[in-house]
């Protein structure tokens, strides 16, 4: 596996290796020494899967209690994935960043606690798995507005395409009066 930095301090991009032949091919998508080794000492407790039509946005979600890591790939068609750095006390604070993901380039994301994450669905139909270091607690679930003008994430749109938006998605706040992490 090969770990590159993303211009988004703590946001890391994982490229496996893959051994191909004529049946098919094999990767590893998670090794806790190899990981550790790149900085990233996590331990999964919950392995989420959502399957989504084109269109659909799922995001920006966070918790803001019981912070979750996340190790997100996509397991079957392409999505755009978007992190953005929640942390009040970090420089980085309200910049994202955003990488397509897909069955075919087979790249992974760590999403650290502290981030707010979502996608956007660019294929027919996408088979999105990630890894959390928390359980979920739709008790501190928090989302903020995808299109938030403070944030600026350039999601790649089709004019005239609509958007699939779950209902709280839809009515979540500006990153200016959501709750947030010290």
């Amino acid at each position: 596996m090969k770990f590159e930095s993303t211009d988004l301090p703590g946001i890391i991009k994982i490229i496996p290796t893959v051994h191909a032949d004529s049946r098919g091919f094999f990767m590893e998508t998670w090794q806790a020494r190899c990981f550790a080794d790149h900085g990233i000492d996590a331990e999964f407790v919950q392995e989420n899967f959502s399957h989504s039509r084109k269109g659909t946005l799922r995001g920006l979600h966070y918790q803001i209690e019981k912070p979750q890591g996340r190790l997100v790939r996509v397991v079957q068609g392409a999505v755009f994935d978007v992190s953005v750095d929640l942390r009040k006390s970090s420089p980085h604070f309200g910049r994202w960043f955003g990488e397509i993901l897909s069955a075919e380039n087979r790249l992974q994301l760590w999403v650290p606690p502290g981030f707010g994450h979502g996608f956007l669905t660019l294929s027919e139909t996408a088979g999105f798995q990630y890894n959390c270091t928390d359980y979920y607690a739709p008790e501190v679930d928090r989302s903020i507005r995808w299109d938030d003008p403070d944030i600026g994430i350039d999601w790649p749109l089709t004019r005239g395409e609509e958007l699939i938006l779950s209902d709280n998605d839809a009515a979540a706040p500006f990153l200016k009066d959501a709750e947030i992490y010290p």
